[in-house]
């Protein structure tokens, strides 16, 4: 199975052709009337006009089979809801038809981009998001495959050039923005992608407010790649990127000097009790040694010398035996 998106500007003309086509059979109305023209496409532009300025509310898609392929008309509701499902194209007005005119089966689906409740359902890139549900779907529901495409190249396997360009400047953008500092950054890196970038300026003056990107032949507006790639919008991001940045090493940072402070001071204990102990260690040493001068030489440290060792030392004195004779 594969899938194809159309561009449809009228809900009028778009759901004339999926219901008067020789053959065609409405399997789904959903929300709409759909028993006549008329009616239906009366229905799906009143719930449009909750949201006027979605011009594009009309989706149309088609589920080509495989030829030959037999499917009853509930499993082929039941693919094709699944479908907008993964689409995310929900809580909307649809409807299912059936054609066989061909010499395969194929739907065509035609639903509200305005939800009931009247927001705009997100419709960027789903052209290439179908394809690769489409994908999906065949395999989960073992229908036969159009070809042993890899699902991740899908989107460029089937593409024309032009929607293959715009895809290719797409993925590198994304890619390349987070590592960019800079709009000159962001230029440079795209330029060894073969993607040249063009900037619009504001009159005669130098302040530029749009930009285009070019690839080969191709070139496109950078909010018709994606509407965040406006030139303000990427400039805003660059912005937010370096903010995010500085506040990253702020806060790093905001811990290192702590760190530091915390060893110097601990090196300076470390200093401090070490110059102490060997304060200590001569002033021990230099008791020691006048104790031991005095103790030996009383008569030259008497001065310096406690009282109670001049005391014990004259004592030792006076007992000490005379071997001598007396005269």
């Amino acid at each position: 199975m594969i899938s194809k998106h159309l561009v449809a500007n009228s809900f009028y003309h778009t759901c004339r052709y999926i219901s008067d086509k020789p053959g065609a059979e409405l399997l789904v109305a959903e929300g709409v009337r759909g028993y006549d023209v008329k009616l239906m496409a009366e229905d799906f532009a009143i719930q449009q006009s909750l949201r006027p300025e979605k011009k594009r509310a009309c989706m149309h898609a088609i589920l080509s089979f495989y030829p030959g392929e037999i499917l009853s008309d509930e499993k082929m509701k039941t693919i094709a809801q699944e479908y907008l499902d993964k689409l995310a194209v929900t809580n909307t007005q649809y409807v299912i038809s059936k054609h066989s005119d061909k010499a395969h089966i194929h739907l065509h689906i035609v639903a509200n981009m305005v939800s009931n409740d009247g927001k705009a359902i997100k419709d960027s890139w789903i052209g290439l998001r179908g394809k690769k549900i489409a994908q999906e779907l065949t395999l989960k529901h073992q229908l036969v495959q159009a070809g042993e495409k890899n699902l991740k190249l899908t989107h460029l396997e089937s593409l024309n050039e032009y929607e293959a360009a715009r895809y290719k400047i797409y993925m590198s953008i994304a890619e390349l923005l987070p590592k960019s500092k800079s709009m000159e950054e962001l230029e440079t890196r795209l330029k060894t992608r073969g993607i040249e970038t063009e900037f619009k300026y504001k009159g005669h003056t130098k302040e530029k407010q749009g930009i285009s990107f070019k690839m080969g032949e191709y070139s496109f507006k950078g909010s018709k790649i994606d509407r965040k790639f406006s030139y303000l919008s990427l400039e805003k991001t660059l912005v937010l990127q370096q903010k995010q940045i500085l506040q990253h090493t702020k806060t790093e940072s905001k811990h290192k000097p702590i760190d530091k402070i915390e060893t110097a001071y601990q090196k300076e204990n470390k200093l401090q009790d070490k110059q102490t102990g060997i304060s200590i260690a001569k002033e021990v040493d230099k008791a020691v040694s006048d104790t031991w001068k005095a103790l030996t030489d009383p008569e030259r440290a008497e001065g310096s010398l406690p009282k109670e060792l001049l005391e014990e030392q004259r004592k030792k004195k006076q007992r000490k035996p005379n071997h001598g004779l007396e005269l």
